[in-house]
């Protein structure tokens, strides 16, 4: 999982404080409040990266010359005509609890107290990774029992920005590790550091800075996307409405609407004409998974809603207002064949303004195209159409509707370029950038979710994201990732899946990528839930990455990942790394997950036997196999492990006599 981590190198920059990273090119202006003399991440209870170089800056008055003590060392600065100064002081090893002081000629003085020297880590990503500590599994008692002094949390709370800051735009704290700071901290971050500390033996930082519910392209720079290519007009629109944000809304109005018209098969659905008697009616409220239609038990793609509301000639006349409460992801609404608005975000409340001469009298017919995957969910009650003299007609009654296309066959309708945790840059700009030249032992990432839907996508934007970070925090920055779990349906018989395809991209990056690791959590998945709540076992698998490729531990930290798979008459012999002790079958005598597909990727499940350090699969029944797939589904039930309980990598895998690369 990832070209081999120079152990010398490593041992230099972690262990032995030999050597530093670089400070990154990437400039990232760094300012605090005017209040602050240390900057926002240098607070009472941090936790400062050891055997590095220590970078500290703050603000202070324009040509002020600044002191900085920490642990005996000294360093000074001088403030550049902005107020804004850096100093460095010399490496430390792991210590504490010291005092950081910054100090003026003038005699303006702040001090941290109860400051640590030891490994820092960033935990980012999406909800899985934001799910709190008290949410878990035995979580309350988790929490109830959290009293190492030696881990810190700094919290990093939501802020999206169009542009990149130089300081938090909300709270961004350090605390002690204590019942009350760990409770809804995250799971992940913590069980990670709760099993690492007292191995590794130094303090342990972590820092939080997640958003449920992004996709990955919100935590790259400009710079990163621009790079990756494929977003410049929407890049050339975030730019525009930091300026002249109405005129940005209209040309993405523009944009959104020939992405229905080029991508919707059923765009005629939204003409008042058209005859919808033949469509199932629903009151729609909570997911339409949770609906008991079977067609959407697991549908995501675009839906339409109609619904007809009769008005006098009085009451269709002048201005209305119609609202439709939260939609998951995107729409577009039309009242009598005219485009009243289209919003995106899964918690967006929908309130457009229906201009006058819409309405008319007799019947209005209001048409809603839902992009999602889990479509008008809110309170039923939330649905209403006001009307210019007041009267509020209730919209909370049966709406019919009629699936039009799944979102395998559309694709993903571009995000609003500033819409907060989906718009591009937003979260890096507000929540990452903030961080400047902070130095780091690894960065945890946990995020994927919200990009299956591009899934084909993933493992360059992955990548992209990988270098944009270590340009800023450090070229060797570890990254450690986690695969997604299961989630979705069971299958019966082979087929493409989106959620297989973007863990499939996590695996590749993981392994072409130097200096990075993968956790694999398949078996830790709930096909039901999207946040499974085993979040110890994911923290504890992270901890063995780190623990063999950072601190250089004779630990085994994956399950068997695949070698080569080669033909050898009718059955092809599967070769896998990371087997520790050897194979170990749960549930079974035989390998069950495997299946084989032709160059037309039409597959078939296949039988599996076991033999000293190789799996042979059975290919008889296809003579023309091209690639070989484990685990390949939304849920996948698939039972290899090695000797010490860490399951295969799910992949998949040309038949050849290619050799993977080994860390």
């Amino acid at each position: 999982m990832g070209k081999g981590w120079s152990i010398v190198a490593l041992a230099a920059i972690v262990l032995a404080g030999c050597a530093s990273p670089p400070l990154p090119q990437k400039v990232i202006k760094l300012e605090i409040p005017p209040a602050a003399l240390l900057y926002t991440t240098f607070q009472d209870h941090a936790v400062l990266q050891r055997d590095r170089p220590i970078p500290v800056w703050g603000l202070a008055a324009p040509g002020a010359q600044v002191s900085v003590t920490l642990a005996g060392e000294t360093a000074s600065a001088t403030a550049d005509a902005s107020g804004k100064w850096h100093a460095e002081l010399a490496l430390l090893k792991a210590g504490g609890p010291y005092e950081l002081t910054a100090t003026t000629g003038a005699g303006q003085s702040q001090t941290a107290k109860d400051v640590l020297v030891g490994d820092v880590y960033l935990c980012s990503g999406q909800s899985n990774m934001e799910w709190p500590v008290h949410l878990a599994m035995h979580g309350e008692a988790d929490a109830a029992g959290a009293t190492n002094a030696n881990i810190r949390l700094f919290t990093v709370h939501r802020f999206a920005s169009a542009t990149p800051r130089d300081s938090f735009g909300a709270e961004a704290n350090w605390a002690a590790v204590s019942p009350a700071s760990v409770r809804d901290f995250s799971a992940v971050c913590y069980f990670f550091g709760r099993e690492l500390q007292p191995k590794a033996g130094v303090p342990i930082g972590l820092i939080s800075s997640i958003w449920g519910g992004s996709p990955i392209q919100p935590w790259m720079s400009r710079e990163a996307l621009t790079k990756l290519g494929g977003y410049g007009p929407q890049l050339d629109i975030l730019s525009d409405y930091v300026t002249a944000p109405d005129a940005a809304r209209a040309k993405w109005q523009e944009i959104t609407a020939a992405w229905w018209r080029a991508h919707d098969p059923n765009a005629a659905w939204r003409d008042p004409t058209y005859d919808d008697s033949a469509w199932d009616e629903i009151v729609p409220t909570g997911s339409w998974k949770d609906w008991g239609v079977p067609a959407l038990k697991s549908f995501d793609g675009i839906v339409w809603f109609r619904k007809t509301v009769t008005l006098s000639a009085a009451q269709a006349q002048g201005v209305a207002q119609l609202s439709l409460g939260p939609i998951d992801q995107a729409d577009t609404t039309w009242v009598n064949g005219t485009d009243v608005g289209g919003s995106e975000g899964w918690n967006a409340e929908r309130d457009y303004t229906i201009s006058s001469g819409t309405l008319h009298q007799g019947k209005n017919v209001i048409a809603v195209g839902v992009l999602g995957g889990d479509g008008m969910w809110g309170p039923s009650d939330k649905r209403t159409l006001k009307l210019a003299n007041g009267t509020i007609v209730k919209l909370d009654t049966a709406w019919r509707y009629r699936i039009s296309a799944p979102a395998r066959q559309t694709g993903g309708m571009p995000h609003t370029p500033w819409l907060k945790e989906l718009g591009l840059t937003m979260l890096y700009n507000g929540m990452i950038a903030p961080l400047g030249p902070t130095p780091l032992s690894g960065i945890l990432w946990y995020q994927g979710e919200s990009n299956t839907n591009e899934a084909d996508r993933y493992a360059p934007q992955l990548r992209a994201l990988i270098s944009d970070w270590r340009h800023q925090f450090g070229a060797e920055t570890p990254f450690l990732i986690v695969q997604l779990p299961s989630y979705g349906p069971a299958a019966t018989v082979p087929e493409e899946s989106d959620w297989a395809q973007l863990r499939e991209a996590q695996r590749r990056v993981a392994d072409e990528m130097p200096h990075t690791g993968l956790a694999v959590t398949i078996d830790l998945g709930d096909r039901r839930n999207l946040h499974p709540v085993v979040k110890q076992e994911i923290g504890c698998r992270l901890a063995l990455i780190a623990e063999r490729w950072i601190y250089l531990q004779d630990v085994v930290d994956s399950g068997p990942a695949p070698i080569s798979a080669r033909r050898s008459g009718h059955k092809i012999a599967m070769h896998f790394a990371d087997l520790a002790k050897g194979f170990a079958l749960y549930g079974s005598q035989r390998p069950v997950g495997f299946e084989l597909c032709d160059k037309a990727k039409r597959c078939r499940f296949v039988d599996a036997t076991l033999s000293n350090d190789e799996i042979d699969l059975d290919a008889k029944a296809i003579p023309d196999a091209a690639s070989v797939r484990y685990c390949w589904a939304d849920s996948p039930i698939c039972n290899v492990y090695n000797s010490e309980g860490l399951p295969a990598v799910p992949f998949e895998l040309p038949i050849t006599a290619a050799t993977r690369r080994r860390r």
